[in-house]
């Protein structure tokens, strides 16, 4: 939290919904000195753990960074609250939230489960609430239950073990941490799980990035509002061989279209079907024209699993896909 006093709408949703204070310790470390916002956080008394971040000071940033203070004020609060989880705390795994995020019911339950996933395999770096397509008519909300792997790093309520800040520590940037994350370089090839439908939505239209995409696309993000059992669910289809079995011939089975044929709501007939593009201007153009976030980081798509993009157009699957023959993530392509 920074200077937000209506990080009272997050604590309220996280309390309500965590099913144990026990095993969910709500830590809320606040940047920027905001008494208001601090005394809002202090009302919680015992039922949160209220840290601040000691250095409130300018940051040098270079010239041209000038209008971009905040995010290097961000990166600096992050890797101290991190740093006070893992070192001071001395917790396994945690789960990050910004003052400005809302939680679904199933919250809890949904990161409860996923953590032995992310435990067990490798070749997982984090596990995620957020959906960036995740607008209510991009959705199958009648498929709540139904879980991804991406290899873009969504953030918005995010889960990581303390071995991952091990590694990201030493290195942890100045500034923009979260598309830092997204460089080859801290993902490594690795992936996140995220939902069909968010289990986060934003509410914070004023921030540093200005309302960025709020009014397009974060505002109608729809939030899961039906309780999903996770923990009772078999969730090993999101290892990464298993996945990769069941989830490529799936893609690479549909039935190829037009993307005037989408638009157009022709060949209703043929169920899930794929829209297959082979280059940037190609991806941006369908994505475009299909609703989708269109912005690349590192070359990967949001949402994206080897270049995939899952989502519901007009009442029915789609897949954006390159080739199948894919060979990688292009890094210019951003």
């Amino acid at each position: 939290a920074c200077d937000r006093s209506t990080v009272r709408r997050c604590l309220d949703k996280l309390l309500r919904y965590r099913p144990s204070a026990r095993r969910f310790p709500v830590i809320v470390s606040q940047d920027c000195g905001h008494a208001e916002t601090a005394r809002v956080i202090a009302s919680y008394g015992d039922a949160v753990a209220h840290i601040r971040q000691p250095d409130l000071s300018d940051i040098p940033v270079p010239p041209e960074h000038r209008k971009f203070q905040g995010y290097y004020r961000i990166a600096r609060h992050y890797r101290w609250a991190l740093g006070q989880v893992f070192r001071t705390f001395r917790y396994r795994a945690a789960i990050v939230v910004e003052d400005d995020l809302e939680v679904a019911p199933d919250f809890f339950e949904y990161f409860e489960a996923a953590l032995p996933l992310l435990r067990q395999d490798r070749t997982l770096w984090c596990v995620s609430a957020w959906n960036d397509n995740g607008r209510e008519q991009m959705v199958d909300a009648s498929q709540a239950e139904l879980l991804y792997r991406t290899d873009f790093f969504p953030g918005l309520g995010w889960l990581l073990l303390a071995e991952l800040w091990d590694e990201l520590e030493p290195k942890w940037p100045r500034a923009f941490w979260d598309d830092w994350m997204r460089q080859p370089e801290q993902r490594r090839g690795r992936s996140c799980v995220r939902p069909e439908v968010s289990r986060t939505v934003t509410f914070g239209r004023k921030g540093v990035s200005h309302g960025q995409f709020f009014d397009q696309y974060l505002k109608f993000i729809k939030l899961n509002d039906r309780f999903v059992p996770f923990t009772r669910l078999d969730l090993s289809y999101l290892k990464k061989d298993e996945y990769e079995r069941s989830f490529l011939p799936r893609v690479y089975s549909a039935p190829e279209v037009r993307v005037e044929e989408l638009q157009g709501n022709r060949r209703r007939e043929l169920g899930a079907v794929r829209l297959q593009y082979s280059g940037r201007d190609a991806f941006k153009a369908f994505a475009k024209a299909l609703g989708l976030m269109d912005d690349l980081k590192s070359g990967v798509p949001r949402a994206g699993y080897r270049g995939i993009v899952s989502f519901v157009y007009r009442g029915r699957r789609v897949y954006l896909a390159p080739p199948q023959d894919w060979t990688g993530y292009d890094p210019t392509w951003s």
